[in-house]
């Protein structure tokens, strides 16, 4: 198998339905993500490895404060697989740890009140995933001026405020959805992307990584529409329909996060293209798995969400006690489809 171990978890990290097992510790390898070549093979592994970042085995002079996380919604259960990441590990570690996000991820508004909400309690550190990469200029001064360290995970900020951010190089990672939707689509005709936004950087960058991929390496396929569905599988479900009445001869859609591909997956059923246009997508979830492997989706970018969580309780640890952080703490990630999606390495970054 061609595969990069993603390390920092062990096989037993796998999330199956409510219940997993706990994270681990243990020093990833240093590599940088996998470059994608301009004719893949449509199917195989293709991934990026996680940084070399040395996560604390104690609390240290943290233990006993409290750290609160904001995330960007609870609406997936990629979500949900980042906050049981993010707890296990500061429970480990003797740390408390406070959790919110909002209901969807199109509620800017609402997440900058419950980031002021969590700055006014005057935690210890802060561990934040921006709606909107520009929005938040202002708490994020007020953290400062507040000596309360900001983590960036998931998606970070137009900011040199956080101390480090934990996430995906998603740039590196949609370039690989590219190569691989290229070569399953014979390396030519009309491709369209729905994405979860245009102001966070996991937006901007999964649809620059896809977009830019496809202009650099394949200049005969074509993306015909790029949309946003707000992360909303109903949403994003209307655009993909949209998008296949204007194009009829559409070959491909690649969905950037866990709603988008639902939505994309949703339309291509009720419109009688299953397995007529090709569909690969972002993170997991069971409704993604149940379609890898029955062949109506191509396959997907995991993340290792679980150890998102993990590594920005890790890193609002080390910054508590006073330790340098890397600009960028990179979780790694994988491309699975029904070839290798029972491997141990895929197995234990997945989420039902």
């Amino acid at each position: 198998m061609n595969v990069v171990r993603i390390l920092g978890l062990t096989a037993t990290v796998a999330i199956a339905a409510a219940a997993c097992s706990g994270t681990a510790s243990t020093t990833p390898a240093t590599s940088a993500a996998a470059g994608a070549s301009s004719a893949p093979a449509a199917s195989g592994n293709t991934s990026g490895a996680a940084s070399a970042y040395t996560p604390p085995t104690d609390a240290g002079a943290a233990k006993g404060k409290t750290i609160a996380i904001i995330s960007k919604g609870e609406q997936h259960q990629f979500w949900q697989a980042v906050k049981k990441g993010a707890l296990d590990e500061a429970s480990k570690l003797g740390v408390t740890a406070t959790y919110q996000g909002p209901a969807t991820e199109s509620e800017v508004d609402k997440q900058l009140t419950m980031l002021q909400t969590a700055l006014s309690s005057n935690p210890a550190a802060v561990c934040f995933a921006a709606l909107d990469s520009k929005a938040a200029g202002d708490l994020l001064n007020q953290a400062k001026a507040a000596n309360i360290p900001v983590v960036g995970f998931d998606s970070g900020v137009d900011s040199d405020i956080p101390v480090t951010t934990v996430a995906t190089d998603n740039i590196a990672a949609a370039g690989v959805e590219a190569d691989k939707l290229a070569g399953l689509i014979g390396d030519s005709g009309k491709v369209a992307v729905i994405v979860h936004d245009q102001t966070s950087q996991t937006g901007i960058t999964r649809r620059d990584g896809f977009v830019n991929q496809m202009k650099a390496k394949h200049p005969n396929i074509q993306v015909v529409d790029v949309q946003y569905g707000a992360g909303d599988p109903v949403k994003s479900a209307d655009i993909a329909k949209a998008i296949m009445t204007a194009n009829p001869d559409v070959k491909g859609f690649f969905g950037a996060n866990e709603g988008s591909i639902k939505g994309i997956l949703n339309a291509l059923k009720e419109t009688g293209n299953e397995n007529k246009i090709v569909a690969v997508g972002y993170d997991s979830g069971q409704q993604q798995l149940d379609a890898i492997n029955s062949g109506v989706e191509a396959g997907a970018i995991t993340q290792n969400p679980v150890g998102i969580g993990a590594k920005c309780v890790d890193a609002a640890v080390d910054a508590i006690n006073g330790k340098t952080l890397p600009k960028n703490i990179d979780t790694g990630f994988y491309w699975f489809d029904k070839t290798n999606i029972n491997d141990p390495e895929i197995q234990a970054v997945l989420y039902k």
